[in-house]
């Protein structure tokens, strides 16, 4: 049986062009039994709340029950966003989260629409895995932001990168490497 996994992109012009190495890097780190699914969201260079959530809602519907799913950086921000708002309107096996920027008007960046509840944790079904990354060389985005998401996920597993950058230098080893440990 494949395993399905949903890759959604960071944000900014050219992103789904950049994390396309990110993408690849995965699928030929998992190998056979799992299909990537790599969809483009839509105006990549000023990411919407309301039209990355239809998107994301749209192609996990596409893909069916038990998904994997991988955000990364704005991308994995809204994907969590989009799981907790609506944790039950979609069959998701296990969530891992890249580099995500903490959205939060006082604890991280400013984006209202993408700001998770304070009770995120709790809307999340226990079974679903989360896996958090984050390199320890990221300039993009400030590695407190893995701490803000640890605190907000309490039971997530944190993994921080050493000598990793912002794109985990284009290597997705480790998440492939915790996608097989859960989907075994």
């Amino acid at each position: 049986m494949t395993t399905k996994v949903l890759f959604i992109q960071g944000g900014g012009d050219g992103a789904h062009a950049y994390d396309a190495a990110l993408a690849k890097s995965l699928e030929a780190e998992l190998g056979s039994g799992y299909e990537v699914t790599y969809p483009t969201m839509p105006n990549e260079s000023d990411p919407n709340y309301q039209a990355w959530s239809v998107c994301i809602a749209e192609t996990l519907k596409e893909l069916g029950n038990d998904v994997v799913v991988v955000g990364h950086s704005v991308g994995a921000s809204v994907l969590i966003k989009c799981l907790v708002e609506a944790p039950r309107a979609h069959s998701v096996a296990a969530i891992f989260l890249v580099a995500a920027p903490f959205l939060h008007e006082k604890d991280g960046w400013p984006w209202r629409e993408a700001e998770l509840p304070t009770d995120a944790a709790s809307r999340l079904p226990s079974a679903i895995p989360v896996f958090l990354y984050h390199g320890r060389d990221d300039n993009d985005v400030p590695f407190a932001h893995l701490a803000q998401y640890a605190k907000t996920f309490p039971r997530a597993v944190c993994r921080a990168l050493n000598g990793c950058n912002h794109q985990l230098n284009d290597d997705l080893t480790d998440v492939a490497n915790d996608i097989r440990s859960v989907r075994g």
